[in-house]
This record gives C-alpha cells, sequence and structure tokens, in this order.
C-alpha cells in the first residue's frame, strides 16, 4: 500500500517523488530536523540584519539596485513590492502538475537551510500542497538565472494576492486560503527573494519530464521488440557477446530488454530470415535507444543534485555563521544535459520513423505495400507517413540547443543566462511528440505480424500486441486514421503497455532507471 504523505528533509527527494506529489497529489510533510534548521538560519537573518551588516537581498537591494538600503521598518513593504515587481511571467499558463512540482522542488531546496526564509513561508508551501492550493503562474519569461519572474507568481499567492485553482475552480488567492483556514504570510527580510530567486520551475517541470523520458525509452525497446517481430528481423544485433565488447551500459539495458520482450518468439527459430544484415534503423535500435538511456543517466545524476542542495544567493552557511554572496542559481550543468537529452531522443525519433517507412516497404517486409489487406481496393497506411513525418520535423527543431541564446540584462549585470524553462518545456514537447510516433510503430507492428499470420510472438510482444489490439482492430478496410492514431497514443500515454509487458517479462529492473 501507497503511503499517504512524503517525508521531506532537503535531502532525499527522488524523481518518483515528484511525481507522485505532482500528479497522484500525494501530501507532504516536513522533518523535524529540517524545520529546526529553518528555524536557526532564520535566526541568523535576524542577527545579521540588526548588525546593518550590507546582504544583497535584505538589509540591501537585489540586480542593479544591490546598493540601495533597505531599512528595517520597510521589510515588509520592500518584500512585498519584490514579489509584485518581479510577477512578469506570460501566458500560457503553467499546468496544475508543473506548478506543484515547482512548489515542491522549491520547498525541498528550503530546507537545506541555507536560505534564512521565515518558517511561516515554508509551512505555507507544504500547507498550499496539501491542500491543493495551486497558484496561476505563467511558465513563460524566465532566462534560467533563478525563475524570478515565474515563482513570483507563487509568492503573489502566499500574501494573499493574484488567483490560484482550489479544488477545481479559479479564485481569488486570498478566498482560498480562507476556505482553507490558511492566513497569508507577512513577509519579512529576505523572504521575497526567497521565494522568487531559486530554479524550481525548470527544476521540478524537469524531474516529470525524466519520469516521461523513463517511461518512453522502455516502451520504445518494446516497441522495437514487435517491429522486428513484424518485419521478420535478423536477431544476431542482440546477441550479447557484442554488448560485452563494447560495454556501453544504456545500449546492454535496452538489448537485455528486447531479448526479453521477444523469449519464445518465432524469430528465434533457425533460419527465419534469410536477410544476412537489416537495415540500420533495426540493426542499431538498440545502440539508438541506450544513448537517450545514458543521456538520461547524466541529467538524472544533475538534477538529483540540484533538487537535494541550496540554489540560493546569499548562502547562509550555519556552521560558519556566514553568508556569502554567490552564484548557486547557476543551472547550467544541468541544462546542457537537457539539451543532450533532447539530441537523443531526436535521434530516437528519426530511427523510428525509418523503422515504419521499412515496415510499409514490400522489397524489405515481403508484404503487401503500405501493409494493406487488399493491394489496389484499400490504401491502408500509404498517407500516413505524413503525419510521422511531420512530427519528427517538430522534433528535429527542438532538439536545437537554445541554452546559449541569451542577452546582458540589469544595467548589464546580469550577462548570463541558460534558459533552463524552455529548455525544460521544449523536451518535454519532444518526448511527447514521439508518443504520437511511437504508436504510429505500434500500429504497423501490429498490423504486419497480422498480415504475417505470426503466431509465435514473445513473451512480451505477445502482451504489447494484444495491448494495442484490444483499442486498434485489424485494419481491413481504410477507416479514419486520426482516431487510431489518437487511441494509440493514449495507449503509450497511459503507460497501459508498459506496465503489463513488465510484468510479463517479470523484469526486475522495473522502475531502476539508469
Amino acid at each position: 500500500m501507497m503511503q499517504e504523505t512524503i517525508l521531506l528533509n532537503g535531502t532525499d527527494l527522488t524523481i518518483e517523488d515528484v511525481e507522485k506529489v505532482s500528479r497522484r497529489r500525494m501530501k507532504v510533510e516536513i522533518s523535524k530536523e529540517a524545520m529546526e534548521r529553518i528555524a536557526l538560519a532564520r535566526q541568523m537573518v535576524w542577527d545579521m540584519a540588526s548588525s546593518d551588516i550590507p546582504v544583497y537581498g535584505f538589509t540591501r537591494g537585489v540586480g542593479e539596485n544591490k546598493d540601495r538600503m533597505v531599512v528595517a521598518k520597510y521589510y515588509q513593504e520592500y518584500n512585498r513590492n519584490l514579489i509584485l515587481s518581479h510577477c512578469l511571467g506570460v501566458e500560457p499558463e503553467a499546468s496544475e502538475e508543473d506548478v506543484r512540482a515547482t512548489m515542491l522542488a522549491r520547498l525541498n531546496t528550503l530546507l537545506v537551510g541555507c536560505t534564512g526564509i521565515q518558517p511561516d513561508v515554508v509551512t505555507m508551501y507544504r500547507d498550499m500542497l496539501n491542500y491543493g492550493i495551486h497558484p496561476v503562474m505563467p511558465e513563460r519569461g524566465s532566462v534560467g538565472e533563478g525563475d524570478i519572474t515565474c515563482l513570483s507568481h507563487i509568492g503573489l499567492a502566499m500574501i494573499g494576492e493574484g488567483e490560484v485553482h482550489y479544488n477545481g475552480v479559479r479564485m481569488p488567492a486570498a478566498d482560498a486560503l480562507e476556505k482553507a483556514g490558511l492566513k497569508p504570510v507577512v513577509l519579512g527580510p529576505k523572504d521575497g527573494l526567497a521565494i522568487v530567486s531559486s530554479n524550481a520551475l525548470s527544476a521540478g517541470a524537469g524531474a516529470l519530464v525524466l519520469k516521461d523520458t523513463e517511461d518512453l525509452i522502455d516502451t520504445a525497446d518494446i516497441l522495437y521488440a514487435l517491429t522486428l517481430e513484424g518485419f521478420r528481423g535478423n536477431v544476431t544485433p542482440l546477441d550479447e557477446g557484442v554488448y560485452r565488447v563494447r560495454p556501453f551500459p544504456g545500449q546492454a539495458r535496452s538489448a537485455d530488454r528486447v531479448r526479453r520482450c521477444l523469449e519464445g518468439s518465432y524469430l528465434w527459430l533457425p533460419g527465419v530470415t534469410e536477410s544476412l544484415q537489416d537495415p540500420l534503423s533495426l540493426r542499431g535500435s538498440c545502440q539508438i535507444h541506450g544513448a537517450v538511456r545514458d543521456a538520461l543517466e547524466y541529467v538524472k545524476k544533475y538534477l538529483l543534485i540540484q533538487l537535494n542542495s541550496s540554489d540560493d544567493n546569499p548562502c547562509l552557511i550555519m556552521s560558519e555563521n556566514r553568508i556569502i554572496s554567490c552564484a548557486n542559481y547557476e543551472p547550467t550543468p544541468w541544462v546542457l544535459g537537457f539539451e543532450m537529452l533532447g539530441l537523443a531522443l531526436s535521434h530516437l525519433s528519426r530511427n523510428t520513423c525509418y523503422r515504419i517507412i521499412k515496415l510499409g516497404t514490400p522489397k524489405f517486409t515481403g508484404l503487401s505495400r503500405f501493409l494493406t489487406p487488399a493491394d489496389g481496393r484499400v490504401l491502408a497506411y500509404a498517407t500516413i507517413q505524413k503525419t510521422f513525418t511531420s512530427l519528427d520535423t517538430e522534433i528535429r527543431h527542438l532538439s536545437n540547443p537554445a541554452t546559449a541564446d541569451y542577452f546582458s540584462l540589469a544595467g548589464e549585470i546580469e550577462d548570463h543566462a541558460n534558459n533552463s524553462p524552455y529548455v525544460v518545456k521544449k523536451t518535454a514537447r519532444i518526448v511527447d511528440n514521439l508518443r504520437y510516433i511511437l504508436g504510429i510503430e505500434a500500429m504497423h507492428a501490429a498490423q504486419a505480424i497480422d498480415l504475417r499470420r505470426a503466431t509465435r510472438l514473445g513473451k512480451g510482444t505477445r502482451i504489447a500486441y494484444e495491448a494495442i489490439r484490444e483499442e486498434i482492430p485489424f485494419l481491413d478496410q481504410d477507416r479514419n486514421l486520426s482516431e487510431d492514431i489518437k487511441k494509440a497514443y493514449s495507449i503509450i500515454k497511459s503507460g497501459k503497455i508498459l506496465k503489463a509487458v513488465m510484468a510479463a517479462i517479470n523484469d526486475a529492473s522495473v522502475g531502476q532507471h539508469p
């Protein structure tokens, strides 16, 4: 039975935790030790404020206004104005699940204890998550050096201004807080900066993209195995020996998954295929899929560091009683990882498109043109190539790097950026396009298997085939294929094939992605 709450302590938040809280609405609690750190850091802020030490963000201004003094009697007004002046995001608005992921990411990094934020703000993050109060937050406007123009809208809701979604209804934040029995927070020194200056938008949404990519690559392995059966492909490239002599981990993992899916398949019988070597799009699929896995391993490693560490400037080091101006808001290491992941996924996309094209080409399969059941009478998949290649074109453009495009801002003191929210968002779009493309591959593979009258399918591919045919019948005559494509997309996105196949092949590594 799944636990009802996730305990946060600032050190061990996982990608799976982010998915559970943001999509399944699991509740959160904060560890006692973490709240003690928050209280000690807050006292350190007050001590420094009373000593008039010039500190960026609370006794002094932010950005180019870093030389402007902020006196104690204006702490609340200054921090409210800081929130308001940074509410600069533009539509579209972030989904509720992305808002939840963002709030969770920021809450966990606050618990590291390097911020100096007041405890009431910390518990407000927790309470808004648990009551389902989701600030209306535009998702565009951040250049990535701290998502200040978007996160400020969360701060707006915390002080009882702006709008939120609560119980499925859009309403003023003040009304939602009152209905939930919560009081707006009263901001003090450093609170405004702590709320707005973080990479939580890109990190939270990025965690969800990584979860989706993990599911996608596992599904791609399954459908590649199904395509091999429809194609009557050569299985020698799956031999374990070739992966031992070039031990890239991702490709070995994909090959193992494909072998498990094909256990018991007719493809292993002697003399099944006359092809000495299949086209590269089939022969090298495990290597392409493995490249995605290896890129995923890199970006996941660094995003987990991001989710469980401080990205605050200035940063409190309580053990040394110091507050240090720094650049911990700089997320370029893992933003570059997302760019790499997008490029790897573009290879997966193009490779999948070629597999689909080959399935509809008689000289490669020995089957009918475009997998028609009645040549000359039924067009079948004659035109569908335009759809998936159009989606691939979008992916190719989305995979172009965007992180290096930035301006020098704020009086030219902020002369570096990385566009992390956009990089994450375009990676999410790549993943979603690939769901359609893989869905179309599933349609072709199942059709080819039926035309080939292949009855001896693998342990996993049999399950995948049945899941497809439960929703999409054999194409015996022309019909509206947009409906079939939508069904195939839904099968991929829902995880129906993935869950069923993984259970069938008893893969102990399910959920333990690189």
